[in-house]
């Protein structure tokens, strides 16, 4: 009404709206502490104390035989010099990743030289797989590969 001085207090929202934004609330920061708690790295069990000389050993005594293995087929004919190499690599390979942790299998020579691997790795590497897998012509002996990475095994410390 045009004369009328009475004022109107503003509308007022239902008290259910009010709890309805704190369960939404509460369901956001439920949700976020689940995600959190579901996502992070777990802990490791404290785990017995390794004979690393022990584990040592045991893979070199396992890595000669496959180097053998490998010496022995080639003699045998039933492996050509450039598949050797190929395995003898990643045997070497396999060995410093199980032994050290390194991922040598996926690094290339020059991220091993970056690495600062043992100088045996390298110079098996870089003398014999290496010119006999990318090298147009004749591959290196197979034996003399075999020998360096005999020494990668033995050396490795």
């Amino acid at each position: 009404m045009p004369g009328d001085d009475v004022l109107y207090p503003p509308a007022q929202y239902s008290p259910l709206w009010l709890l309805l934004v704190f369960a939404v609330l509460l369901l956001a920061v439920g949700i976020a502490a689940l995600v959190a708690l579901l996502t992070r790295p777990r802990r490791l069990e404290a785990q017995p104390e390794v004979d690393r000389p022990a584990v040592l050993t045991q893979l070199r005594v396992e890595y000669l035989e496959g180097i053998d293995d490998i010496e022995r087929r080639v003699r045998a004919g039933q492996l050509d010099a450039r598949r050797a190499h190929a395995e003898l690599s990643r045997l070497m390979r396999a060995f410093v990743n199980e032994y050290s942790g390194l991922e040598a299998p996926v690094l290339t020579l020059q991220d091993l030289v970056a690495q600062g691997v043992h100088p045996a790795l390298i110079d098996a590497l870089g003398r014999f797989t290496y010119p006999s897998l990318f090298r147009r012509g004749a591959p290196v002996d197979p034996m003399l590969g075999a020998q360096a990475a005999r020494q990668v095994v033995q050396t490795w410390h």
